[in-house]
């Protein structure tokens, strides 16, 4: 592990010792999943607007966490996943900025090394949240052509393979949305977004900011103690979803939540954390709000543009087997 990942490791140790509640990875993730998909517009799929789908997504949104200590191999990919270290100048390390991410995960690996460091050091979550919103897009893309072949009834003859290959492709959209919503959550928590994620640490300190280890204290007994789903649902902000390119979007996504950092270490020096003040309550109904905002917004664009794929090999538009015009059939078995 890195140290920045063995000191988030401990702080998880911490919040799941007896009497204290488990992290934000798996209380907060919990709500932000279930509120983002109660909060689904009826465009999308109704398999996904019911209760059983919210509470299963919830439970979902905490597999990226609950998959650690998988090995060294699995560790060592997966943990930067979840954090990205954003310093006070907006570079992450030393390095690009969040306003100028570049294009691929290879590219920024490159840039960083360029500063230095790396991504393993780093961390990577904006490009987490990008590639799983894309694999969700897809998943929608095979949905829709799946249901579509279904229900044409000049294709009758391979019906039962389509309603069964819809069925396998609906539990991978499940999956798809758990991690889309772990690393969205990640995103929403300003800790996530900050070389200053356990205390202000080795950095500039003229406001005089906590140097504990205040990382566990906040997103996970403070969490479970004050915050509730209904507030958060009550926060979520109306959908916003939007056409064109998610990596902006992303980009700009968590550099509100670096913009919380600050603010937090501030609330936290006025003991706005301690029982009783209901600024801290305010500040993580905010933040995890956000993040089911956000999750939320995310799941309708991925479905918006679902349309515009072609699936299977060879490849077929969408639109051509929503339209009838083409058997996706041969493609989506693979025709080598």
């Amino acid at each position: 592990m890195t140290l920045r990942f063995v000191a988030l490791a401990a702080a998880l140790v911490l919040a799941a010792a007896p009497g204290a509640a488990l992290a934000w990875g798996s209380f907060g993730h919990r709500i932000i999943g279930v509120v983002a998909m109660r909060a689904l517009p009826a465009e999308v799929p109704a398999f996904l607007r019911t209760p059983q789908a919210a509470a299963d997504v919830g439970e979902l949104s905490r597999e990226p966490d609950r998959s650690k200590d998988g090995g060294r191999v699995h560790d060592s990919d997966r943990d930067p996943a979840h954090f990205v270290d954003v310093e006070d100048d907006g570079r992450i390390l030393g390095g690009p900025s969040l306003a100028a991410l570049p294009p691929t995960r290879a590219d920024y690996e490159t840039a960083l090394r360029a500063a230095g460091t790396d991504s393993w050091k780093a961390g990577y979550l904006p490009y987490a949240v990008v590639d799983r919103q894309q694999q969700l897009a897809r998943d929608f893309a095979y949905w829709r052509v799946l249901v579509a072949a279904e229900r044409n009834p000049g294709w009758r003859a391979h019906r039962a393979w389509f309603r069964e290959d819809r069925r396998r492709r609906e539990a991978l959209i499940f999956d798809a949305l758990g991690e889309l919503s772990h690393f969205v959550a990640d995103g929403s928590q300003p800790l996530h977004v900050s070389a200053h994620y356990n205390g202000w640490g080795d950095y500039p300190n003229p406001n005089g900011y906590t140097r504990a280890k205040v990382h566990a204290m906040f997103e996970g007994d403070f969490v479970r103690r004050n915050v509730g789903l209904p507030q958060v649902a009550a926060e979520i902000a109306p959908l916003r979803a939007v056409a064109g390119p998610v990596e902006p979007q992303v980009a700009a996504y968590l550099a509100v939540t670096a913009g919380q950092v600050e603010p937090f270490y501030a609330l936290e020096k006025a003991g706005g954390f301690r029982p009783g003040d209901a600024r801290g309550k305010a500040f993580a109904v905010a933040r995890l709000a956000a993040g089911a905002a956000m999750l939320r917004d995310l799941v309708v664009e991925a479905w918006r543009a679902s349309p515009d794929q072609k699936v299977g090999w060879s490849p077929v538009p969408v639109a051509d087997v929503l339209s009838g015009k083409t058997d996706p059939y041969g493609a989506l078995m693979g025709v080598d």
